[in-house]
């Protein structure tokens, strides 16, 4: 079972500059499909859970779904836990052995906030996990969480300082993304991205992947975006194709739930190809 640290698959893709796709799991079927497509592209992956998630299942049996379907896979696989702003949810994750979290402080102080994430991130070490670092909500709602209202973006020099004095492994940086199907093209900071890279040496994650072009998401990742969310896309593939299915079973009156699950299946894994070679990651498993 080949479950490694989100440092190691990150550090490896920002010398590399390939970008690793980080997909948002709903189920055990979204966990094997997405699984599938990594085996196929002999590609790094990173299984992501909401709090929403973490909650629905409960962190052991959610755990357990996620260590029998890795058990037998032969490419590098990391298990994080998603925007947490709940310090004991953060706790009971780690206890249980996710990989790494985010702690999302975004709404506090950035003293309060810097504060917090240092001790998050001792208490990840004593797991041998990491963290992802946040100073900034990125606009939209994902999961319950976030905000349509845009954040505050803080200085280059205050990230820094955030990220050095933290000791954070991964930093999610406010751009102009956001959650969620984009309204209109997004206009990006990509500069900020190289900026906070050269001044850290640590890999940015993208949030807010789902809607980019394919040029923005190639420009990101060489920038030093080594860790690309993708969530919308995921649910979307997965409602549609159940949707899809579900209306040609009314239509014949035939109730058949396993062909309904191929078609999930085989939405999300088809998904989670597309990005995968788009961000470079096929072929860098070890």
């Amino acid at each position: 079972m080949p479950v490694v640290s989100m440092k190691e698959i990150l550090d490896r893709a920002l010398a590399g500059r390939y970008g690793v796709a980080a997909f948002n799991i709903v189920n055990d079927l979204s966990i094997e499909a997405v699984l599938a497509a990594a085996v196929e592209e002999r590609a790094p992956v990173i299984l992501q859970t909401s709090v929403k998630t973490v909650k629905q299942y409960g962190t052991s049996q959610l755990k357990g779904i996620f260590d029998a379907l890795v058990r037998d896979v032969d490419v590098p696989v990391t298990l994080h836990l998603d925007h947490c702003p709940d310090r004991t949810v953060i706790s009971d994750c780690l206890a249980e052995g996710w990989n790494s979290v985010l702690f999302d402080a975004h709404e506090l102080a950035v003293a309060d906030n810097l504060e917090q994430t240092t001790e998050v991130v001792a208490e990840a070490r004593k797991h041998g996990a990491h963290v992802e670092g946040e100073i900034e909500g990125i606009q939209g709602v994902e999961d319950d969480l976030g905000s349509d209202e845009a954040s505050k973006i803080q200085s280059l020099e205050v990230a820094v300082d955030f990220i050095k004095r933290t000791g954070v492994d991964c930093f999610a940086p406010a751009i102009g993304n956001a959650h969620g199907q984009y309204k209109q093209a997004p206009t990006l900071n990509a500069q900020r991205v190289s900026d906070l890279v050269a001044a850290t040496g640590i890999p940015m994650a993208l949030h807010g992947g789902t809607g980019l072009a394919d040029e923005q998401f190639t420009d990101l990742i060489t920038r030093g975006c080594a860790k690309v969310n993708i969530s919308t896309a995921l649910k979307e593939s997965y409602l549609r194709s159940s949707l899809e299915s579900l209306r040609a079973a009314e239509q014949k009156s035939k109730w058949d739930p396993p062909t309904l699950f191929r078609e999930q299946r085989t939405a999300v894994a088809d998904m989670a190809r597309r990005h995968i070679r788009l961000f470079g990651g096929s072929g860098k498993a070890w």
